[in-house]
């Protein structure tokens, strides 16, 4: 089963939704905050980003940097930037990015659940990330940003949400990026209570993006459950804010590579040593059609690379990967790179920048780029279910989520 919960959201008025309404902490550094940021007191970045506020150089991990954050969220709500929900809603919250449409339910969602794999990860997470957010979610007592999870679609739940999205939103807006972001609130008690009685059914659910986010929220609950006296296990600590979004409307991007060098090796020993495990043609196509298959940016040229039969383990889960397949039969024997989290010869370019970008940081310095295929959420939720974990930048999931249009203060 899956619990999901209402709650009373903390949310701006119509007017300001759109001035308030930010991109993710984690997709953007403190230099390219300050500037969204700029001449717009009501920025969330103010709240998850609360380094802006103080002269460059300042350490984002500094103790007045989170009091910050906390100070500034506590203003939005007096100020009445951000004003509470009368009851506890359900809420819709649809993204359109040119012809991709996609629609979740924001909900609590529990962390015992996480506690217990019902809510599967699918990669690790790094112990300063996590100790930074689980500082944010403490100083502010709150899930300033939403977790983004997803689960195997069930035509039922969809009725609801799609009943909820032919009434007027709460919010329509489009930001910078050309993102369309609507809201629906869900108050009928009879309607959430289907749709908790049908996520009752689903079997699991997954995170999609916010690992560090979730395993703060969890953190943050499991402290305070070991403070409590006389807990019953239904505290507002025990749940966390969330998107959970039908797996079959989500969109996943290709994740690319670059690399610094080739290795010691010249274009033509690399080219050699590649074409061991590959079959590599020159091609006109930036981008792979089909699994197992890369492009290649080297020397100023683009070449296809085919993964050749018995390569690599077709029916296991992580290892049929295509992240795994280059990994395991390129970058780690032939240029050296053992490991893609540490290794600071190879950097990573989400797919919503394209193939553009690749050859730029080749032309700028970089040896040779390689676009990939996307993996699926078929493949995410194998390994998951499989209890595995997937390498390191496997997924990047456009659109992201805008933080502050609804905010989660904990109750008690």
């Amino acid at each position: 089963m899956s619990q999901i919960k209402p709650f009373k959201a903390y949310r701006p008025t119509p007017a300001i939704a759109s001035a308030l309404a930010s991109v993710p902490y984690d997709v953007i550094n403190t230099a390219e905050a300050r500037k969204l940021a700029e001449g717009n007191p009501v920025s969330f970045l103010h709240v998850c980003r609360p380094e802006i506020e103080f002269p460059e150089g300042v350490d984002e991990h500094d103790d007045k940097v989170y009091a910050k954050g906390a100070e500034n969220l506590q203003k939005f709500v007096k100020d009445g930037v951000l004003f509470q929900e009368a009851t506890p809603c359900l809420y819709v919250y649809q993204q359109k990015m040119g012809d991709h449409v996609q629609a979740g339910l924001v909900c609590l969602c529990s962390v015992k659940e996480y506690e217990n794999d019902l809510i599967k990860k699918h990669e690790y997470t790094r112990k300063d990330k996590e100790d930074d957010r689980t500082r944010h979610v403490t100083e502010q007592a709150a899930n300033a940003e939403p977790v983004f999870l997803t689960y195997r679609a069930v035509p039922y739940i969809d009725g609801i949400v799609d009943k909820v999205r032919a009434q007027k939103p709460l919010y329509d807006i489009v930001t910078p990026d050309g993102i369309g972001h609507t809201v629906w609130k869900l108050e009928d008690e009879s309607a959430i209570y289907a749709i908790a009685h049908l996520f009752d059914g689903v079997d699991a659910l997954y995170i999609a993006d916010g690992h560090h986010r979730t395993a703060s929220a969890v953190r943050y609950g499991q402290a305070c459950r070991a403070k409590a006296a006389d807990a019953n296990g239904d505290e507002p600590f025990e749940y966390f804010m969330a998107v959970v979004f039908p797996h079959n409307q989500l969109k996943i991007m290709d994740y690319n590579r670059v690399v610094k060098d080739l290795n010691g090796l010249n274009e033509a020993q690399f080219l050699a040593k590649v074409g061991e495990k590959f079959d590599v043609a020159p091609t006109t196509e930036r981008n792979p059609k089909a699994p197992a298959t890369f492009g290649m940016f080297l020397g100023g040229k683009w070449y296809s690379l085919k993964a050749k039969v018995g390569t690599y383990p077709a029916q296991d889960p992580v290892k049929s990967l295509d992240v795994s397949i280059l990994q395991e039969n390129l970058l780690n024997p032939v240029l050296g790179i053992q490991d893609p989290r540490t290794d600071k010869r190879i950097d990573f370019v989400g797919g919503i920048r394209g193939m553009d970008e690749l050859e730029r940081r080749v032309k700028e310095g970089m040896a040779v780029a390689f676009s990939m295929y996307p993996t699926s959420l078929v493949q995410l939720m194998a390994v998951s279910d499989a209890g595995q974990i997937m390498p390191p930048k496997s997924t990047w999931f456009e659109p992201k989520l805008r933080s502050g249009l609804l905010v989660r203060i904990y109750e008690g």
